[in-house]
């Protein structure tokens, strides 16, 4: 009989209906029974894509005498991190500070008040490497529980006390120049030469410190860290297209690599790196014509409609690591890579003797190979696009092997719709389709934010000037779920809306971001400068007890922190808001005193200060509707390398969209704006005069 998840949103919990365990979804229920039976709650938080995740579950969860001794003393609460991610970094933070490391699943063992008093992450069923076994463990607790209570609550108030004093850094000012170009230069001391990007294995996509360098060099193309981060940002770039970290065949990015040359992916696929990853491509090839650059955008794009479009709209969070195989035995396992990995013998099999031994030369596909059983990942050992008879072999092979790929078994996918992701993707696939010529990418920018608005924002009433509106984190199959929106997902919803305002001219679009950002600055603002990523009216009381959520520096997607500040300049510089912009850059003193010294942690905030160095530069498009001259200068416009570049387009005081208010077309034609604190330029009708003005490169039309 299924448990208590079968009902849940996240198809991580509902993975998770049929074990034995008497599962609870995290709230004051459980909290309650909890305190009812007088035992502690054993937290565990995974994900879907998570391969130990997987493990753990098979091996203890799905276990009946394990799931006897969970259910008879603790109430086990089974929490999915990228629904709560305000539960994850809580107590991710007390698993680092108690073990030094942190990962997943975690295991966390709580008090009633939601204080931890111990944590790991993985637990094997048996004991090893000096490791207790799971069932050891919840022995051990268990006894400590009842015979030293008082040793356990006073851990837990210690521990509590210490996470409530890891304090954000001080905050001095929004980085200026000179402190941009500090941090150029300490990130690209990280660069690894040989394979690209920065540090050592595992490798993930730097895609925002990408982002911060593209940025830098546009703003400063003639200084030395800005020829520096140019160099350093095209290495990396192409060495993560020819990787195996790529899909060769379908595109889209797994999540991170396990070696420093980027060979051997951790095969899972997630929606946030390739929004992130499709959008820092097009802005490289935007920047200087790399036609590298356009075909990995595209490809992003496609393998994020193909793989992760929901029906409703949305887009999914993730494809698994695993691929389940029926094993000799009977029964399916995950197998990591299954899908993806090749032989030389598999690949002869569908190609040919002659385009077989091609493929394998081209793929890096040996018989040794580079994974695992003698199987090899897919890498590019050249140029594939190098003349055209070659890239023509190259498509007809690719396709073939696709088709191929596409017959084998498959891994899952999780299918619940993320606010924040899809903000992030939004902005990829309006960017991508405005730029490349692509509407249909447009128009599935739309879609997204069409279900975004229908089934994930509140609106609520307001005394004052504007609106306010909540969100909803997740949904699956167009029903919204439980968890409320966090910081990220009221940024990074914004920064999708911007980017589709830019892009269609839609005063909607921009009315909703506002909104949402007006709910960013009554709900989460911190009066000592910066956010909190729990609302002050939406904090759980649990992780009250431990310390509120908030976190400056970016891991693999932009922090909410970060995010914000970005969405509330660019909010600024379409409205002219003097309230937005001052929140912007005061979220941005902490990236000026920290950034410089450790710039990998704040690579988005570094691109957002950026902009700010820049202006943003403000770029008013107008003009009859349908007139050709005013889609010349809008796209024109948005091909503009300018850090931040925010871009409105329509009639002359069009209703809702401050920035075109006053502006008239000259002489009746097709006129651009280029502005800086709503203080602009001559208006110009030339072309070439508003590609100096924005910094357009003029890249040619992608191949």
């Amino acid at each position: 009989m299924a448990n208590r998840l079968a009902g849940s949103t996240s198809p991580y919990l509902v993975q998770h209906q049929d074990n034995p365990v008497d599962w609870w979804e995290w709230g004051d229920d459980a909290f309650a029974e909890a305190r009812r039976r007088d035992v502690p709650i054993l937290l565990s938080i995974g994900y879907a894509a998570c391969h130990w995740c997987h493990v753990m579950a098979h091996e203890s969860f799905e276990d009946a005498a394990t799931a006897a001794l969970m259910n008879e003393h603790f109430v086990s609460v089974k929490v999915d991190r990228e629904e709560r991610p305000d539960v994850d970094a809580v107590y991710m933070a007390a698993t680092q500070a108690l073990t030094g490391q942190g990962g997943w699943p975690m295991t966390v063992f709580l008090t009633h008040d939601g204080r931890p008093f111990y944590a790991g992450t993985y637990f094997p069923p048996v004991p090893g490497r000096g490791r207790p076994s799971f069932p050891q463990l919840l022995a051990a607790i268990d006894d400590t529980w009842r015979q030293r209570r008082a040793e356990v609550e006073e851990a837990g108030l210690r521990i509590a006390e210490g996470l409530a004093g890891r304090l954000v850094p001080p905050a001095t000012g929004a980085p200026d120049g000179d402190a941009l170009a500090e941090a150029v230069t300490a990130l690209v001391a990280t660069e690894d030469r040989a394979y690209g990007g920065f540090g050592g294995a595992p490798k993930f996509p730097p895609s925002m410190d990408l982002e911060f360098l593209l940025r830098h060099a546009a703003r400063v193309p003639a200084s030395e860290t800005g020829q520096v981060a140019l160099a350093a940002a095209g290495r990396t770039l192409h060495a993560m297209a020819r990787s195996g970290m790529y899909d060769q065949l379908a595109g889209g990015f797994a999540r991170y690599a396990v070696d420093p040359a980027w060979v051997v992916p951790h095969f899972e696929k997630m929606l946030y790196d390739n929004a992130l990853l499709a959008r820092v491509y097009l802005h490289w090839w935007r920047l200087t014509g790399e036609q590298t650059g356009a075909r990995i955008a595209l490809e992003t794009c496609d393998w994020m409609l193909a793989a992760l479009a929901t029906a409703q709209g949305g887009l999914a969070s993730s494809l698994d690591a695993d691929t389940p195989v029926r094993g000799a035995d009977g029964a399916v396992h995950g197998v990591e890579g299954f899908t993806y990995a090749w032989t030389p013998a598999q690949l002869v099999e569908v190609l040919g003797d002659d385009d077989g031994a091609w493929a394998a030369q081209l793929l890096r596909v040996s018989g040794q190979g580079t994974f695992e059983h003698g199987t090899s990942t897919l890498q590019l050992d050249r140029d594939a696009w190098a003349d055209k008879a070659q890239a023509q072999r190259w498509r007809t092979v690719r396709a073939a092997l696709l088709a191929a790929r596409t017959a084998r078994p498959q891994p899952a996918r999780d299918d619940k719709v993320v606010a924040a992701w899809n903000g992030l993707a939004i902005a990829a696939l309006a960017e991508t389709g405005a730029l490349l010529d692509r509407p249909d990418l447009v128009a599935a920018a739309e879609r997204a934010a069409d279900l975004l608005v229908a089934v994930h924002l509140v609106a609520e009433p307001s005394d004052g000037p504007g609106h306010r509106v909540r969100l909803r984190r997740v949904s699956r199959d167009g029903r919204a779920g439980a968890p409320a929106g966090v910081l990220e997902d009221y940024a990074d919803v914004a920064e999708g809306l911007l980017a589709l305002h830019g892009v269609t001219g839609e005063p909607a679009w921009l009315d909703l971001a506002g909104g949402l950002l007006d709910t960013v600055l009554d709900h989460f603002a911190d009066p000592t400068g910066g956010f909190y990523d729990t609302p002050a009216d939406g904090t759980d009381a649990a992780l009250a007890a431990v310390r509120r959520p908030q976190d400056p520096t970016d891991n693999a997607y932009p922090s909410g922190w970060s995010a914000a500040a970005g969405a509330l300049l660019s909010y600024a510089a379409l409205t002219g808001s003097a309230r937005h912009r001052e929140a912007a850059a005061g979220a941005l003193g902490v990236v000026g005193a920290a950034g410089p010294r450790a710039p990998r942690a704040f690579g988005w905030g570094l691109a957002v200060a950026e902009a700010l160095a820049d202006g943003p530069r403000e770029v008013a498009v107008v003009g009859p509707d349908g007139d050709p001259a005013r889609a010349l200068l809008h796209r024109r416009a948005l091909a503009g390398a300018a850090p931040g570049l925010v871009v409105s387009v329509g009639t002359p005081d069009a209703d809702g969209v401050p920035l075109l208010a006053g502006r008239p077309a000259v002489d009746g034609q097709a006129t651009a704006y280029v502005c800086r604190d709503f203080v602009c330029d001559a208006p110009t009708a030339d072309p070439a005069v508003l590609d100096a003005a924005v910094l357009a490169r003029v890249a040619q039309p992608a191949r």
